[in-house]
């Protein structure tokens, strides 16, 4: 049995790659597990497996104390002197406690032991093997069905593909051969959980870097995507090349590029926009294919206005308000869309609501300033503006009369007197008039 462990051990390492010390280890902790179990025995035992003979052995271990109070885990120092002289306190001797029929136990516990390390290597092998392509695309066989849920065949793995991660619509068959995005690996008791998705913004990203070269090449970049899988999506798009128009690039001659990757997806639509650093042009380009008038951003927060002309409304919020939402979720932005024609009533509301809390919040202070009106202070006014004015306001009236200080006499000077007294008088009475209809506001 021994030779025969010692040569599966060999061909462990050399066909599966499972080191033999890994096993070496393995073995000697469940020997060591099945000989206390088997003999009902508690004490501090180690089992020692050795690869060039194949035998193994049992000792007891047992540290050498001052005064012994347990005979299982110690011995005395007195009794350790008569083993060997260099004993001290603190040292462990070992003795060996290997039963007769041990080799029964060891043989089964040793076939437990590699068939359960041959699974565990086989698992981490795989794990190893399909870790490395997480977040990329392989191409699986349609396994079956369970609950919804669609099994891929990976050729060493059974993937698992969630309804969730399935396209809307999409009806797969049995055998079919498919591509699949690996979205996540996980390590379990029963070996890696594979999970593929064909709905994942990721799964477009990786199909447009197979089939535009400039994208895999990092010549032109994927900024952002937003995607409701099995209907549409939109992909924002920007070159690091000048020369380069992102946009045509990603279509491609006469749309051949991007129409391979939306017969993958079964017919999905794709807008795929030019990205640009100004947020209100970015926004502009995400409406596509609605035209904007203008794009209003609020004070604060990543929430704006998109004014779009009265006949585009329904294209710029699209069916069932996805066009809108897309947008919003590639710009990362709240998005309030309103036609040209509401948005000019928002506009006349938000005036009135303006005009009336500043009415509200001033109306105390305004009513201490009307309450606070002099008539004295008007009338002071007026006389200040009379003595200024009255003497260049009688030369006017002499200048209309064709008179000059030559040729006026004294009814003249004394008819545009009384006219300017008049003019005063009636400044005087509009400007009362004006300042009482205020102060009744």
């Amino acid at each position: 049995m021994s030779k025969d462990l010692v040569q599966a051990m060999q061909i462990l390492e050399e066909e599966k790659g499972i080191s033999s010390q890994v096993i070496k280890e393995a073995l000697e902790s469940a020997l060591v597990l099945a000989y206390k179990k088997r003999y009902d025995n508690a004490q501090n035992v180690e089992v020692e497996f050795d690869e060039e003979s194949g035998s193994i052995k049992v000792f007891s271990v047992k540290e050498v104390v001052e005064t012994k109070y347990d005979p299982t885990f110690e011995i005395s120092l007195e009794e350790a002197l008569e083993i060997n002289r260099a004993y001290e306190v603190g040292d462990k001797i070992k003795f060996e406690v290997t039963p007769n029929d041990f080799g029964r136990i060891a043989t089964q516990t040793a076939k437990h032991v590699v068939m359960q390390r041959i699974r565990e290597a086989e698992r981490d092998i795989i794990y190893n093997e399909f870790i490395q392509y997480e977040d990329e695309i392989l191409t699986g066989t349609v396994e079956r069905f369970e609950k919804g849920i669609v099994y891929v065949n990976l050729d060493k793995v059974e993937a698992v593909m969630p309804i969730r991660e399935q396209i809307a619509g999409e009806n797969l068959e049995i055998d079919e051969r498919v591509k699949v995005y690996v979205s996540k690996i996980d390590k379990t008791p029963r070996g890696p959980q594979v999970v593929v998705s064909r709905s994942h913004p990721d799964f477009l990203r990786r199909l447009f870097e197979q089939e535009v070269p400039e994208i895999y090449d990092g010549i032109v970049e994927i900024v952002s995507i937003s995607r409701e899988a099995g209907d549409r999506s939109k992909v924002a798009v920007r070159s690091r090349d000048e020369n380069i128009d992102p946009v045509g690039t990603c279509v491609g001659q006469k749309g051949q590029r991007v129409q391979t990757i939306v017969n993958e997806l079964n017919g999905e639509n794709m807008d795929i926009i030019e990205y640009s650093e100004d947020p209100a042009t970015f926004i502009r380009n995400a409406m596509s294919p609605a035209e904007v008038i203008n794009v209003i951003f609020e004070e604060e927060g990543n929430s704006c206005i998109v004014v779009v002309p009265d006949y585009q409304l329904s294209l710029a919020i699209g069916k069932k308000g996805q066009n809108a939402r897309l947008a919003a979720r590639l710009t990362s932005h709240k998005i309030d869309i309103k036609s040209e024609t509401a948005y000019e009533e928002y506009l006349s509301e938000q005036s009135a609501e303006i005009e009336e809390d500043y009415l509200v919040n001033n109306e105390v202070e305004l009513t201490e300033e009307y309450d606070a009106f002099d008539e004295a202070e008007i009338i002071a006014d007026v006389e200040e503006i009379e003595e200024i004015e009255d003497h260049d306001s009688v030369n006017e009236q002499l200048e209309e009369q064709d008179l000059d200080e030559n040729n006026y006499d004294a009814e003249a000077v004394e008819d545009a007197i009384s006219e300017v007294e008049h003019d005063h008088e009636q400044d005087y009475d509009e400007l009362l008039e004006e300042q009482e209809e205020q102060a009744e506001l």
